[in-house]
């Protein structure tokens, strides 16, 4: 063993730090923060000089009882396109012809249609088959604006699921699928209990991103009479005429998704700390 003698190696004074420099990208960076702070500032001075108690005791609730309803209608959503993601994310990597064709074919109108005419096609179409709907027994569940908004949320984020899970599942080395093989392991266990788990990790940024898109399109169901956080604002404005309503709804929309964002991070470390050296 080899023994370092300190005498040989003198402690040094570390290297002077660098100005950086005034560069115009940095200038630019500085100026936009700038007017944020200047903005976020008059937005305060503006909610305070414009405050009337009659107003926040009348509506505050009613915001609170929005804010459930977007969490309810999201975290459904969320949930039930999951479940409906799998097997489209099956289809998408089958090589049969048909369930391939027929996976790509869901996954390519709900991806290239906007969700808001899906929610009128829905919502509004089923109106136009109610005789069948009835006939089927079905009608109690089309004629609920809330199931509809479900309906159609959840068909939406599942096409957006399955192909994230999709390209995290693509994105797994072949050498995974060899190795447990080699073991003599079937290939649906090699699936569930190999692949698929590390396929989530890789694939949790973009579900929270998903979530995030979702929770910011769930104010299209207040269009379809759902009185979720942007529901009760339109109904809080229409009766108030005061604009303080959407700056709220804002503030709660940019809270909601910090935290979730937030949570999700320490999620995201906290599941992938062993990755990190």
């Amino acid at each position: 063993m080899s023994v370092v003698n300190a005498d040989l190696l003198p402690s040094q004074a570390p290297p002077p730090q660098v100005a950086r420099r005034w560069t115009n990208s940095r200038i630019i960076g500085h100026l936009l923060m700038a007017l944020w702070i200047v903005f976020g500032f008059w937005i305060i001075w503006y909610l305070i000089s414009t405050y009337s108690q009659p107003f926040y005791e009348q509506y505050t609730k009613k915001f609170l009882s929005g804010l459930g309803m977007t969490l309810l209608l999201v975290s459904l959503s969320i949930s039930i396109g999951a479940a409906l993601s799998l097997p489209i994310a099956f289809g998408r990597l089958s090589k049969n012809r048909v369930i391939g064709g027929l996976a790509f074919g869901y996954v390519y109108f709900f991806r290239g249609t906007p969700l808001i005419a899906q929610t009128f096609l829905v919502y509004y179409g089923s109106g136009s088959f109610r005789g069948f709907f009835q006939d089927i027994g079905m009608w109690w569940f089309f004629r609920d604006a809330f199931n509809c908004a479900i309906l159609i949320f959840s068909m939406n984020t599942a096409a957006y699921q399955a192909e994230i899970l999709r390209g995290a599942i693509q994105n797994m080395p072949k050498g995974q699928w060899e190795a447990g093989e080699a073991l003599g392991l079937p290939r649906h266990i090699v699936f569930w209990r190999i692949i698929l788990p590390q396929a989530l990790i890789v694939a949790l940024r973009p579900y929270g991103n998903e979530i995030i898109l979702m929770i910011k399109g769930s104010a299209i169901a207040s269009i379809i009479t759902v009185y979720d956080l942007m529901g009760e604002t339109r109904r809080a404005f229409s009766k108030s005429f005061d604009y303080t309503t959407y700056i709220w709804a804002a503030i709660m929309y940019l809270v909601l998704v910090e935290s979730l964002r937030r949570l999700w991070d320490r999620l995201e470390a906290r599941l992938t700390r062993h990755l990190k050296r």
